[in-house]
């Protein structure tokens, strides 16, 4: 099939495969420069919409240690219950997950609509899926299984042109004396004079920085490293993370949690911004309360609300990563399959108010903080949001997006642009622009064409809008 020309970068982007190579001849410019950072992003820009994947021995016990439950997110169960590196790592005798198909992992990213891939490949536990040579801690020398996962999910991404990254625990590491976090085992990371107290440096030498190197060198072209809580990483440690990463793979893109600006901005979990921002970024999300397996939380997004999110990111100019958390033996609880796939079947129609569209050039719509000044649970400004609709745009086309059906004509936001014409994205039907006032407006039918999200497209005269 052919692809349209909007979304031939992504396509053209996944080609290339992320090449570490670049074009003899002319002088490159500094990797950092503004120009190469944005040819780095470009195919990221596009996307819009990816899978991210937490997976690791803590999907054994799956929220439960000793016969009791430990509350909080399922990858974080040897920090709440703080076991004890020797207990935690006889989970690595259980790890043999048969039912792991790397192949049905990829097909269910492209199901949902997705456009690229981040896997765990060391968090904070230590644990390795993949055949580290600077460790045995890992899934080929520490259990039964004996797979490089990440090997084997590499090879059927490249194989389905999808975009692979990694996601690395770079400061906290539980199982090493060395790394950021264990103070059951190890002792506090730093003094009452707030000077460190464990061999930091070495391990990051030893462990980390040797990891990451392997990650690069071993499993073709990384679309991205996603590092995470930056605990004591300073500008020279987080330099020399960066400078790794752009000697092995230039075109790798660096997340915003390694402890130095990266190449985007990375929010809090969850967050997704009130307005739209000036720096590109990503919201980390999950599909229920956990990123790691849990096997109590069954509280699930539905694909009403994810399909929110996704354009509701969009529009405030990001990207949506939304979390899997597979069980032990491989599978990926069925209703996070089902919910992302019924997501893509939605996006199979309106996928292209989403890959590659820009954010809204109004931003009232989204919403508008509290008049009292109030805070919510995270003590940020709390704004007051507007979710009936959102709008995403392309040169010459604004897709307006509904989540409520519009009960009387609906105006189009102020703009000096005169209207061509309006329909519907899912199946072209022309949708009536009448003016009153001198204010163009929509006439929507009822009842709305999809209750979940219908698209308008108004095309517009020029590439963008005239305020």
């Amino acid at each position: 099939m052919k692809l349209p020309s909007s979304f031939r970068p992504l396509a053209a982007a996944v080609a290339l495969g992320f090449s570490a190579a670049t074009s003899s001849g002319a002088p490159q410019a500094p990797p950092d420069s503004p120009e190469v950072k944005q040819a780095r992003l470009a195919w990221f820009k596009d996307a819009k919409y990816g899978l991210f994947i937490h997976w690791g021995l803590y999907a054994i016990p799956a929220g439960d240690w000793k016969g009791k439950r430990v509350p909080g997110i399922g990858e974080w169960i040897m920090n709440r219950a703080k076991i004890p590196v020797g207990e935690y790592e006889q989970l690595a005798k259980q790890w043999n997950p048969v039912k792991f198909d790397a192949d049905g992992w990829v097909q269910l990213a492209k199901d949902a609509g997705m456009k690229y891939i981040v896997i765990t490949s060391k968090h904070h536990d230590g644990f390795a899926l993949y055949d580290s040579k600077v460790s045995t801690w890992d899934v080929v020398d520490a259990t039964p299984f004996k797979r490089d996962i990440l090997k084997e999910l590499a090879a059927a991404c490249q194989k389905q042109g999808m975009p692979l990254g990694f996601y690395y625990s770079q400061a906290q590491d539980w199982h090493e004396p060395g790394g950021a976090g264990n103070d059951w085992d190890f002792g506090p990371d730093l003094g009452p004079d707030g000077k460190e107290r464990k061999p930091y440096d070495k391990y990051l030498r030893e462990k980390a920085e040797p990891q990451v190197r392997e990650l690069l060198t071993g499993y073709g072209p990384v679309a991205l490293i996603w590092f995470d809580t930056p605990r004591m990483m300073t500008p020279e440690r987080s330099q020399r993370f960066t400078d790794l990463v752009r000697s092995l793979q230039p075109k790798t893109l660096i997340d915003g949690r390694l402890g130095a600006a990266g190449d985007y901005v990375s929010t809090g979990d969850n967050v997704i911004p009130g307005q739209v921002q000036t720096e590109y970024w990503e919201v980390p999300a999950t599909l229920n309360h956990t990123w790691g397996y849990r096997k109590d939380d069954h509280d699930w997004k539905s694909p009403g609300d994810v399909t929110f999110k996704l354009i509701d990111s969009v529009s405030k100019g990001g990207n949506y990563l939304l979390n899997v958390g597979p069980m032990a033996d491989g599978v990926i609880p069925q209703p996070s399959q089902d919910n992302l796939r019924t997501v893509g079947r939605w996006l199979k129609l309106n996928g292209e108010a989403v890959y590659g569209a820009g954010p809204t050039p109004w931003g009232d719509e989204l919403g508008e903080p509290t008049s009292r000044g109030a805070k919510d649970l995270r003590g940020s400004p709390l704004v007051l949001p507007h979710n009936e609709w959102r709008v995403t745009t392309r040169p010459g086309k604004l897709y307006f997006t509904f989540f409520q059906e519009p009960r009387v004509p609906f105006p189009l936001p102020p703009m000096k642009n005169a209207v061509k014409r309006a329909y519907r994205l899912a199946d072209s039907q022309p949708i009536e622009v009448k003016v009153e006032n001198g204010q163009p407006q929509l006439v929507i039918p009822r009842p709305i064409h999809d209750p979940t999200a219908t698209v308008v497209v108004v095309e517009i005269e020029g590439d963008r809008v005239e305020r």
